[in-house]
């Protein structure tokens, strides 16, 4: 998968500080810890076929946030415990820790109980947008995950002690518990901000401004699905009679090649995870992907298959949204499409 990391044991710039460049050196070595990657091998072996037989099923789905949500349900979710968790550092540092008249737990040991109820949902989204990485990510996740449940055990056991009186323990084990979610919080921004999991790879993508040749019209027959390159931007195209319909071929999801995919009754599938999309109008037919795939109008002229991106409308026209239409001169034959990028 596509990194904006630096390769491991590539030379730093000229004149880079330490300071600025220790968190790719850290991330480096991570990933190449051996228990790491044999961590990583028996758990994927011991999850993978499970969600692999319940992929259809629509509760993982909605695990994942799917085409509903736009987002991975974990990364919301993420704040609760963390929130909960802070606070009761909080009410520990001030003091406020002291438990109501017949109450066995204090405020600050509440809000640790409501931070594990919500880490348990939290947990359970995060263990299923893993099993969707791949590579270094997926190593890089199940580090992240393993830090979140060493910190969720540290409340668990900060809460117990609190239970049993045992106040300044707990106080002890609730700061603990907390620096190592907030440490595992900036291994999972890692993965977010500084390996692209799960963001739309999609979102930027543009153009071509015109209609440009992606394909001659013969090597393109009734049923056949390929993949161009048109102005640098990389394109499904699938035919369906006299329709050809056109899609980014990089998955919004992972970055999959769709045009690797198979496609049934105009819904492809990614190779990678298996999101699918319906090839007329984009949209997820089932997840684990969130965002819908641009759409690239085509047209049939001259014999060749011809794309392009959206064009920006004139100022003072009202075009139809969603049409297209080609000079009046050469055969040809247009696709609306519902909507460009």
């Amino acid at each position: 998968m596509s990194s904006s990391d630096t390769p491991a044991g590539a030379p730093a710039p000229e004149g880079a500080s330490r300071l600025t460049t220790w968190h790719r050196d850290l991330f480096a070595a991570i990933t190449a810890w051996p228990w790491l990657r044999d961590a990583d091998e028996k758990v994927a072996a011991a999850v993978l076929p499970v969600y692999d037989r319940h992929r259809g099923n629509l509760v993982v789905e909605l695990m994942h946030g799917g085409r509903w949500a736009g987002h991975s349900l974990h990364a919301a979710l993420s704040d609760l415990p963390i929130g909960f968790w802070a606070g009761s550092v909080v009410l520990d540092v001030l003091g406020k820790d002291v438990r109501p008249s017949g109450s066995r737990l204090d405020p600050a040991g509440a809000l640790s109980a409501a931070g594990i109820a919500a880490a348990a949902a939290t947990v359970a989204t995060g263990a299923t947008d893993w099993t969707v990485s791949d590579g270094e990510d997926r190593r890089v996740g199940l580090l992240h995950g393993m830090m979140n449940l060493a910190g969720t055990t540290l409340a668990a056991a900060s809460v117990g002690a609190r239970l049993a009186g045992r106040r300044r323990p707990a106080q002890a084990l609730g700061m603990a518990g907390m620096a190592v979610t907030a440490a595992a919080g900036y291994v999972g921004g890692h993965l977010v901000q500084g390996r692209a999991v799960m963001v739309n790879r999609v979102a930027t993508t543009t153009g071509p401004n015109r209609w440009v040749k992606a394909i001659e019209e013969t090597d393109l027959p009734d049923g056949a699905t390929t993949g161009v390159t048109v102005e640098g931007r990389q394109v499904v195209l699938h035919r369906s009679g006299d329709t050809v319909h056109a899609l980014d071929d990089l998955c919004s999801h992972a970055g999959g090649l769709l045009s690797r995919g198979e496609v049934v009754d105009c819904v492809i599938s990614c190779p990678l995870h298996e999101s699918l999309f319906d090839l007329r109008d984009g949209r997820i037919v089932r997840g684990p992907a969130h965002h819908p795939q641009p759409v690239l109008p085509t047209r049939i002229r001259n014999g060749w298959v011809e794309v392009r991106g959206s064009l920006p409308r004139a100022r003072g026209t009202k075009a139809a949204a969603g049409s297209t239409t080609g000079p009046a001169e050469g055969r040809t034959r247009t696709r609306s499409a519902p909507t460009t990028t």
